[in-house]
């Protein structure tokens, strides 16, 4: 059985996150989700748990970080190609996110990525090919 991974993120609104997400082309588990929280579908094994701060904060005894000012997290989805990358960012930024820096072109990867109205990074890669031999 594959492993599957559930991303925790906390909101300060839910519609709105689901609003940008949706406008992305993400769909949402409805079983999953309810006033306080939404489960994103990124893949048949990824996740993404929208919670909204509130209800994210029952989870830690820890404070809750504000992505606008701190990086909790750098979260990373791989693309299949470059339009796809490029397309994301675009949708993202046309939806109400940033793209804080310029693509990179690493000759065997393409990154670029974007922010979230809540302020959390999503970076994007495409592999082009295979990554230069360590020595």
């Amino acid at each position: 059985m594959s492993k599957q991974i559930f991303v925790n993120l906390p909101v300060k609104d839910l519609d709105r996150s689901k609003a940008f997400f949706g406008a992305l082309g993400f769909s949402f588990n409805p079983q999953y989700t309810d006033a306080k929280a939404a489960c994103m579908v990124v893949s048949d094994t990824i996740y993404v748990m929208l919670l909204t701060e509130p209800f994210f904060q029952g989870f830690t005894h820890k404070p809750v970080a504000d992505a606008n000012a701190v990086t909790e997290v750098l979260v990373c989805l791989s693309c299949d190609s470059r339009a796809e990358l490029e397309g994301l960012v675009a949708k993202a930024v046309a939806a109400g996110g940033k793209a804080p820096r310029a693509p990179q072109d690493h000759g065997f990867m393409v990154q670029h990525g974007f922010e979230d109205p809540d302020g959390h990074i999503w970076e994007l890669v495409y592999m082009v090919g295979e990554p230069p031999a360590q020595s």
